[in-house]
């Protein structure tokens, strides 16, 4: 638990530090309160990746101190990060590193990953045996795609304040458990330093919103998260590669359904933004009760007040992945079961016939 307080307390400050500091990072400030994604109606520094970055850096360093055995392999995994961050960062201060631009550099990243870690995906595993995946030709660009859809699918969750936060230290905790059963010290001590800096930052982010993620942010932990699944499955074949992916499977599906919506049911490009995510939908048609008009301080109860629901939802794949990481049958069904509950609440929702569950009445 040294390295997750380390990094707690490393990003609470640093990140306290660039929230003061903001007003001197105009380019920086989310000024836009007019897109089809935007729930705020101040200015926010959207660099909240910048102290996240820092202080697992810092905290990477002390750990290679402590344990210099770990000194590689920590290098390797905060260098490939760093051109995942790059784009994202920069996006963030400049508005001007295209979506495609960032995606490439994310699987640039996965691909250094690929050379430096050897992050790869050689197997997968089925209820009765394990499939090999011998050949780099299949190998390499597989790795590359999940790595960099990890990470860009978590910028798609982002949409909330606290919502992608949450269920990135949700999954990264898990990431841990799982490296703690299996002896693998190198996957617990990073996961633990990721979801230590994100929970410093979430105190900040949750509820009011003072600092948002970012593009950076995100691009971080979702390739943190992507390479430490692929390295926790790979270097232990006991843990089921259906862990990583009923794990991982929130993000994963939001943004598999999403490019289907765009593509085929809206005839649109899957890089264009809109307001239809399941979160977005949450907060327009469930959470309503919350706001009687639409001003500052009911909006950003309201957005608050959105991030629960996809929390709840999440651990529905995160707590069976926890329990059930060595039984590939039990996480297959599970990955089913969590398809088919996510298909049927989003039509639900979009039908205005949400779950009862769901639905929270105004009080009078």
């Amino acid at each position: 638990m040294f390295s997750f307080l380390l990094s707690f307390i490393a990003s609470a400050l640093l990140t306290l530090l660039v929230i003061k500091e903001a007003r001197l990072h105009g380019p920086a400030l989310d000024a836009n309160f007019d897109g089809v994604q935007k729930v705020h109606v101040h200015d926010v520094a959207r660099i909240g990746g910048l102290p996240i970055f820092v202080a697992v850096a810092l905290s990477s360093a002390i750990s290679i101190w402590r344990v210099p055995v770990l000194s590689d392999l920590l290098l390797a995994l905060l260098a490939c990060a760093a051109v995942a961050f790059a784009g994202g960062i920069l996006e963030d201060y400049t508005g001007r590193v295209s979506p495609t631009r960032r995606l490439l550099l994310t699987m640039a990243a996965a691909t250094l990953g690929y050379f430096l870690l050897d992050a790869r995906i050689d197997r997968l595993d089925l209820p009765f045996a394990s499939w090999a995946l011998p050949y780099m030709w299949i190998t390499l660009p597989l790795t590359v795609l999940a790595v960099a859809g990890i990470a860009n699918a978590v910028n798609i969750i982002d949409g909330f304040n606290g919502l992608a936060s949450v269920v990135c230290i949700c999954m990264l905790l898990s990431l841990g458990y799982v490296a703690l059963q299996v002896n693998d010290m190198f996957v617990l001590i990073a996961a633990l330093m990721v979801a230590g800096a994100t929970a410093g930052f979430l105190i900040w982010n949750y509820p009011v919103g003072l600092i948002f993620l970012g593009d950076g942010g995100a691009y971080f932990i979702g390739f943190m998260l992507g390479e430490l699944a692929l390295l926790l499955v790979m270097r232990n074949p006991q843990v089921s590669t259906w862990y990583a992916a009923l794990l991982l499977i929130y993000p994963t599906f939001e943004t598999l359904f999403s490019v289907y919506r765009r593509m085929f049911v809206r005839g649109k490009s899957p890089a264009m933004p809109d307001g239809i995510h399941l979160h977005s939908l949450i907060f327009r048609r469930i959470v309503q009760w919350a706001v009687g008009r639409k001003e500052a301080r009911a909006l950003i109860r309201r957005n608050s007040l959105t991030s629960p629901y996809l929390w709840l939802f999440s651990l529905m794949a995160v707590i069976p992945a926890t329990v059930f990481w060595r039984q590939t049958w039990v996480l297959m069904i599970s990955c089913l079961l969590f398809i088919g509950s996510y298909i049927w609440i989003y039509v639900r929702i979009v039908r205005f016939k949400a779950p009862r569950w769901m639905i929270r009445h105004k009080k009078h």
